[in-house]
């Protein structure tokens, strides 16, 4: 009766079908990513249809440049960016977990096992594992154990060589602008510039922004800067309509345009006045008013962007004026130095000696495009890392200690129930060993190996055996320094298993045909907008 009323277009798929599909689409996903797990994981070339290249083992990276159509794999990618935004980092290990998890759930179905049973089996299994991992965590005290955390998060990104160096970078940046605990992201800028190597990256308690000085008759460097932040263009603004001025002799076309030179050269003054030597525009800057600032001595950059006029207002002390009549002496912002530095033909203005830096820069330099993005990437992710240990402080250990424990937990927490969801339970453990399993896969080893050896370990007490694929052998992860942020596996497990819990309770998709002109009807089926 249903299908009478739809369009003849649309098309209907139901039930066990259904769920095939949803699960095919989610396991694709999952699997795609998986080879890039770990610090031995692999790397993807993707390439766009103008023939950009990226080359990144970052899952977020990877899924958001895929055109991906189906909306169950759509709905794994929106993990992948929640755990992002929410962390920074464990974003191939979410979608993962969703993927086995779902594929676990596939063997219960197949059993006859009612999807209602299974999702919750699921969430008893989830909520027990948040106990489970605030249990196993620990508090870490040193800042030495912060640069462990950097340290993982790095490994595998093309950034081991250099990753005591970066760590340390890093730690600082994370401890400059953190506050009670609190850690906001948007004051560590991230600047990206050809030229050099990787180890040329440095960290630098100010700001830097992509714009160099508007006129080269200008000083390249401003000691004891006072800076003036002005977000209106200093030009003359044309009328909004047609306008048409009457001049009937050459002494009023002269007095015309000698009143638009004095009207630039008061802005200037203004300038000159309230005492700044360097200056700092969100817009545009007449040639005129750039003639008059070079001859006063004054910096000056142009177009700069919204963001870098806040971090520069964080980090020099500085207001950011609307109006520059208004502007006074109590305005300006103070540093130590500014100047402009050339690499190439590109051209930075280097803001530094900041007397409280809530702002700064972190300028990643490189031979190329690909390494300089990947590098970034990496560094986000400890950066991610990082300030997750600086709000909660604690951590777990790493090489897939905390996923094997997790999943013996949870097979003893199964035992204790009665019903059809002690088997959903039991899939949910299972799903956990999927990570060490695939770090030991992505690292040539045997994972049925791996496996084996680190449930005996498991068993026999050694809660912290890990997978260390430095050295291809079970180990303490937590004594070789091999940590991750709790939340990082709480989030992906909560994540995971939403997303899981979510696609098993569909039992029907309905999608309508796209009209040939683009009109307002969706994809074929197999072919989802």
């Amino acid at each position: 009766m249903v299908d009478k009323v739809m369009s003849e277009e649309a098309q209907r798929v139901l039930g066990r079908d259904a769920q095939r599909n949803n699960i095919l689409a989610a396991r694709v996903v999952a699997e795609t990513v998986k080879t890039t797990l770990g610090p031995k994981g692999m790397d993807k070339m993707l390439v766009d249809r103008v023939g950009n290249i990226i080359v990144t083992n970052d899952g977020v990276t990877i899924l958001q440049e895929m055109e991906i159509e189906h909306p169950a794999a759509k709905m794994i990618v929106e993990i992948a960016k929640t755990q992002e935004s929410e962390v920074g980092d464990g974003t191939t290990t979410a979608v993962m977990l969703a993927g086995k998890l779902l594929e676990n759930a596939e063997k219960l179905l197949d059993q006859k096992i009612h999807p209602t049973i299974i999702t919750r089996g699921y969430r008893w299994a989830e909520e027990r594992a948040q106990k489970i991992l605030n249990e196993l965590a620990f508090e870490i005290n040193s800042e030495e154990q912060l640069k462990k955390i950097a340290q993982t998060a790095m490994t595998g990104k093309g950034a081991e060589y250099l990753k005591e160096k970066f760590s340390e970078i890093i730690v600082d940046a994370v401890k400059i602008v953190s506050e009670k605990n609190r850690v906001n992201m948007e004051n560590i800028k991230i600047e990206k510039q050809r030229g050099g190597g990787i180890e040329d990256t440095e960290l630098i308690r100010g700001v830097v922004i992509d714009k160099e000085r508007v006129s080269i008759d200008m000083p390249g460097k401003v000691e004891n800067a006072k800076i003036a932040l002005i977000e209106e263009a200093l030009e003359i603004k044309g009328p909004e309509t047609e306008t048409k001025i009457s001049i009937s002799s050459p002494g009023q076309l002269q007095s015309f345009l000698s009143q638009e030179d004095d009207i630039l050269k008061s802005k200037v003054e203004t300038i000159k006045n309230c005492g700044a030597n360097v200056l700092v525009v969100q817009k545009g800057i007449d040639d005129l008013v750039q003639y008059y600032l070079a001859k006063a001595g004054i910096y000056a950059a142009r177009r700069v962007s919204k963001t870098d006029m806040q971090n520069l207002a964080r980090a020099t002390g500085g207001k950011i004026v609307s109006k520059l009549s208004e502007i006074s002496s109590s305005d300006l912002g103070f540093a130590a130095l500014v100047e402009e530095k050339k690499y190439g033909e590109e051209g930075m203005t280097y803001v530094t000696g900041c007397r409280n830096p809530k702002a700064i820069t972190i300028l990643i330099r490189g031979g190329t495009e690909h390494v300089i993005d990947e590098i970034e990437r990496a560094m986000r992710d400890a950066l991610g890392d990082v300030s997750a240990v600086v709000k909660d402080s604690k951590v777990v250990a790493g090489g897939g200690a905390i996923e094997i424990e997790l999943c013996k937990k949870l097979k003893e927490f199964a035992t204790t129930l009665k019903g059809r969801e002690r088997l959903a339970v039991e899939e949910f453990a299972s799903a956990m060993e999927f990570i060490p399993t695939t770090l030991a896969e992505n690292a040539g080893m045997d994972p049925i190996d791996v496996l084996t050896e680190l449930r005996a370990s498991h068993d026999a007490a050694n809660k912290n055996a890990g997978l260390n694929l430095f050295t291809g052998k079970i180990e303490d992860t937590l004594r070789q320094g091999i940590i991750e942020p709790l939340k990082v596996k709480t989030q992906a497990v909560a994540s995971a298993s939403e997303v899981a819990i979510m696609i098993l309770r569909i039992d029907d998709v309905i999608a309508a045909k796209k009209s040939k002109g683009g009109g307002g009807k969706i994809g074929e089926m197999g072919d989802y907008e």
